[in-house]
């Protein structure tokens, strides 16, 4: 299976930019796409795990075609097209390209075409073959909660916590993150985040040893404060950045079906391979404890509005912030959480779940 993960110097070298858009305007265009997937998919009921995959598709996606080959409101009702049958909350195309119409206007609706059905139909044939059959994704979200049943403190504090982070994770997605990073480590960062931000200290965990530093230690190995304060950095950027309402796409020129577009395989740089997750491996040795949140980081989030602060909402994505939220932690236990419940069997899904085009019902 390929390798999904980048340098950053990849992300500046995408197609689009190659096509001759700047980055700025291209990372506008990915956060466009991913908040109308998010508008799109909370419309229609779907969870959190089907949204997140379609906006993992949209971005991975784009590091093999531009943008202005392949619109980007077409792009993301395909890719949440696909993720609603990947994970088994499937929904018509006539129904997705019918919310899309009623939440975008005319002239970014005209990127759809004569047959907007056909449009999704014929892309969908060119974004598995992008991405390589390759459907089952990993969100942070999972980890998030598991990570956080086993840290102690007070239960409330915990809660609000753990509130916070799951919003940063369903802001992250309209970042690159999920290109660069694992969600072990995404979620690992966001916790960070949201104990910075909320003034909780994880003093005590489940399963601590003499030799773990920090909680993190004993799920992911080599993951350097340097790579999360990253990570924090690139989703409060999100936060300061204006929300200008951006040109509609070009006409849709999508090659002709036949054709399979240029494949390239994702390279993950030595120092990406160095810092990946292991989990239940020999705890990171150092000599002294990671240093605290730098003052940028402090500067930012004092731009972060209060909407974030006050913990039940983030970037304000129709009612994304208000479906999607985290299962509550078993209450009146300050000595940890324990493990969560194990969750299905491996590929469980392949046992309904064989080819998009198995299901002819949804592709109508």
């Amino acid at each position: 299976m390929p390798n999904w993960y980048y340098e950053k110097k990849d992300l500046r070298n995408t197609p689009s930019i190659r096509d001759g858009i700047d980055f700025e305007t291209e990372r506008r265009y990915r956060k466009e796409g991913a908040r109308f997937i998010m508008q799109t998919g909370t419309s229609m009921g779907l969870g959190h795990n089907t949204v997140a995959t379609g906006v993992v598709y949209f971005h991975r996606f784009y590091m093999f075609h531009s943008f202005k080959t392949f619109p980007r409101y077409v792009t993301a009702c395909c890719c949440l097209f696909l993720a609603g049958k990947v994970e088994e909350t499937p929904k018509k195309c006539k129904d997705i390209i019918k919310t899309a119409r009623a939440l975008l206007t005319d002239q970014k609706f005209v990127s759809f075409g004569e047959d907007p059905k056909e449009e999704v139909m014929t892309l969908e044939r060119i974004l598995l073959q992008t991405i390589k059959f390759d459907l089952q994704v990993e969100h942070p979200y999972s980890f998030l909660v598991r990570y956080a049943k086993n840290l102690k403190g007070d239960s409330a504090k915990l809660q609000k916590m753990v509130q916070m982070a799951w919003n940063f994770v369903n802001d992250s997605l309209s970042t690159t993150v999920s290109l660069q990073w694992e969600p072990e480590i995404i979620a690992v960062a966001l916790i960070y985040l949201a104990s910075k931000l909320s003034k909780f200290t994880v003093v005590d965990w489940v399963g601590k040893q003499p030799e773990h530093l920090k909680w993190w230690d004993m799920f992911v190995q080599d993951v350097t404060m340097e790579i999360l304060e990253d990570i924090c950095h690139q989703v409060l950027d999100l936060y300061q950045q204006p929300n200008n309402e951006s040109p509609p796409d070009s006409p849709p020129q999508l090659p002709p079906s036949k054709a399979s577009p240029p494949m390239k395989r994702a390279n993950i740089s030595p120092q990406a391979n160095k810092n990946s997750p292991t989990v239940n491996n020999p705890p990171l040795k150092t000599s002294a404890p990671p240093p605290p949140l730098p003052p940028v980081v402090e500067m930012e989030v004092n731009h972060i509005p209060k909407h974030i602060t006050d913990v039940n909402q983030g970037i304000a994505i129709g009612n994304w912030h208000q479906t999607n939220q985290p299962p509550p932690l078993p209450h009146g236990n300050t000595s940890g959480y324990g493990a969560p419940p194990p969750g299905p069997p491996p590929q469980q899904w392949q046992q309904h779940y064989s080819h998009p085009y198995s299901n002819n019902y949804y592709n109508r």
